[in-house]
């Protein structure tokens, strides 16, 4: 049994940190090809992709980093380490973009409700682990040193940033279809009565 399914198996309220159950699928323009979704947090989701074991992802359709998919984590246990220090998702994915001090402010002023808490506790006693020692640090040398290149996308992706495919070639744009439109235009005589 991996560690995810044990995750799974304990059944927690995910929503409390970030991390819902949902459409495992994805289906965005950048979710990669062989995403297996493993929570969401609204349209941001946190996932496995074939060939990268159990590396952990987020993909983020409106990323306000370079790229829409970035790496995490080197495996679940290691997110979850991650969620012990930081709460929740949210921190751990915006490390991508943010600077250490931004990241170290915001884990500062966000406060833990106690049925995060709760949910956290219940991580750690059931995977018997500690927090991430220095997650910001952790989480930006595997971003550094991640290679992309084995990512796949639909074509929707390719067509949406006018990136080459890893065959070097491009989508043809489908365009916009419309259909035709007529107008009729009469003629009134000014004198006449309506």
């Amino acid at each position: 049994m991996t560690d995810f399914q044990r995750y799974e198996k304990l059944d927690l309220d995910g929503s409390r940190i970030n991390l819902e159950k949902g459409e495992p699928k994805g289906g965005y323009f950048c979710t990669p090809k062989g995403a297996r979704v493993i929570g969401w947090e609204n349209g941001i989701h946190y996932c496995f992709i074939r060939g990268y074991g159990q590396m952990v992802f987020a993909v983020n359709p409106e990323s306000c980093a370079e790229e829409y998919v970035y790496p995490l984590a080197a495996n679940f246990r290691d997110f979850l380490r991650l969620l012990l220090s930081c709460g929740t998702t949210t921190a751990i994915e915006q490390i991508v973009w943010w600077t250490e001090e931004q990241f170290q402010k915001f884990i500062a002023e966000d406060e833990t409700p106690p049925e995060r808490a709760a949910v956290l506790r219940q991580i750690q006693e059931a995977f018997h682990l500690e927090p991430m020692e220095a997650p910001f640090q952790y989480v930006k040398a595997l971003q550094a040193g991640f290679d992309r290149s084995r990512l796949r996308y639909a074509d929707a992706f390719y067509e949406a940033t006018g990136r080459a495919r890893p065959d070097g070639t491009y989508v043809e744009s489908q365009g916009f279809a419309f259909s035709p439109v007529t107008f009729t235009v009469t003629d009134r005589d000014e004198n006449s009565e309506t």
